[in-house]
C-alpha cells in the first residue's frame, strides 16, 4: 500500500523530471514540514497518513494566509504563487465541503447537541465537539465556527 508521504516523493520525483518548478518547490517544502514533524519530540517516527493528512493541511493554511497577507500588502504576483502552491497542496487534502454541505452537517450537529441540553452560545463547545469528526480535514476549523456560531444565533 502506498502512503501518502511515498506519494508526495514519487509526485516530487515526477516534477524534478518534468522541470514543473512550481509543484517541485511545494512538495519539497510540504516533505520538509513531514519530516520535521517526524523528528520532533524525543524519538523520531514515520507520521501515519492521518498524520500527514494534518501537516499538509496546515501547509494549505499557510500559503492561504500568506495569499491574503500578500494580497493587501498590494504583492499580487507573490499572492499569486502563494494560491497556486495551495492549489497543488489541495490535490492531496479531501475534497472541501461547500458550504450548503457545511452548513448541514452543522445544523444536524446543532440539532445533536440539543436533543443532549446543550442550547444557546454555550452550546459552542458541544456542537463543535459532534461537528468535527463529521468534517474532519474536509473544512477548515475557523468556517467551522463560523458556521456553527451563526446557525446557534439563528
Amino acid at each position: 500500500m502506498t502512503t501518502l508521504k511515498s506519494r508526495l516523493q514519487d509526485d516530487l520525483t515526477a516534477a524534478i523530471k518534468a522541470r514543473d518548478e512550481l509543484r517541485s518547490a511545494t512538495l519539497r517544502m510540504t516533505l520538509t514540514a513531514i519530516t520535521k514533524e517526524e523528528v520532533a519530540g524525543t524519538e523520531s517516527r514515520a507520521l501515519s497518513d492521518d498524520e500527514v493528512q494534518k501537516v499538509i493541511t496546515r501547509e494549505a493554511k499557510k500559503r492561504r494566509e500568506a495569499a491574503e497577507a500578500f494580497e493587501k500588502g498590494g504583492r499580487a504576483a507573490s499572492a499569486e504563487r502563494e494560491r497556486a502552491e495551495g492549489e497543488v497542496l489541495a490535490d492531496y487534502l479531501p475534497k472541501q465541503l461547500s458550504d450548503d454541505e457545511l452548513e448541514q452537517i452543522v445544523a444536524e450537529s446543532v440539532a445533536e447537541a440539543k436533543g443532549q441540553g446543550a442550547e444557546g452560545p454555550k452550546a459552542m463547545g458541544a456542537v463543535m465537539k459532534i461537528v468535527n469528526p463529521k468534517v474532519a480535514g474536509r473544512a477548515e476549523g475557523g468556517r467551522v465556527a463560523g458556521m456553527v456560531k451563526r446557525l446557534l444565533a439563528g
